[in-house]
């Protein structure tokens, strides 16, 4: 997927359980005290990553957050978007996880607006679409960006329709293992495994 829109499938369609912590309004104001603080960041995370997992979220983009995962209208509140920056950075950072990871800036000299959001690593993710190319024979052939976001055999697989630009940087992962080779650019991009 490109942005943050939720998959249509059958996690898509039932609601997300949120837990009981976001009903606690001190939630959305990041905490002075580094103790509490550093509990609050690891919940955001967690509560994140599940968000993301659960909707089948691969990218999100400051222009277009989904409203409920940052707000809770029942009791009023809302994280401020310095805030929800912090909170992605915190997930940015490798000694946690890292689970997300920012993508290039578009304009020059800017922090960047999006990220992809890492519900699996990436190595996790590199492991499990290598696996399935063993299982299923794919070993020595080339295969599309195309057929392995959006092809009728990849239909059943959790990356089905990962952002493309995520779904490279996994791939990346296996080329350094010496298990892929990627041909080719944007659209017309190939995929050889070893």
């Amino acid at each position: 997927m490109t942005d943050n829109t939720p998959a249509t499938n059958t996690a898509a369609l039932n609601t997300f359980n949120f837990p009981t912590y976001t009903s606690f309004p001190p939630f959305y104001t990041l905490q002075p005290n580094f103790t509490t603080r550093a509990r609050q960041l690891e919940l955001w995370s967690s509560l994140i990553t599940s968000y993301c997992t659960h909707y089948r979220i691969f990218r999100l983009s400051f222009s277009s957050l989904p409203t409920d995962l940052f707000s809770n209208p029942t009791i009023h509140r809302s994280l401020k978007p310095a805030d929800i920056r912090i909170v992605l950075d915190y997930m940015s950072k490798p000694e946690n996880g890292p689970r997300i990871e920012w993508t290039a800036s578009t304009v020059k000299g800017e922090q960047s607006s999006s990220c992809y959001v890492f519900w699996k690593t990436a190595n996790e993710w590199a492991d499990m679409i290598y696996d399935w190319v063993d299982e299923t024979g794919q070993k020595g052939a080339v295969l599309t960006i195309y057929e392995l976001r959006e092809g009728d055999a990849v239909r059943n697989q959790s990356w089905r329709e990962m952002d493309e630009g995520m779904l490279k940087r996994v791939l990346s992962v296996l080329v350094k293992r010496g298990k892929a080779q990627i041909f080719g650019q944007d659209d017309n991009a190939g995929v050889k495994f070893f």
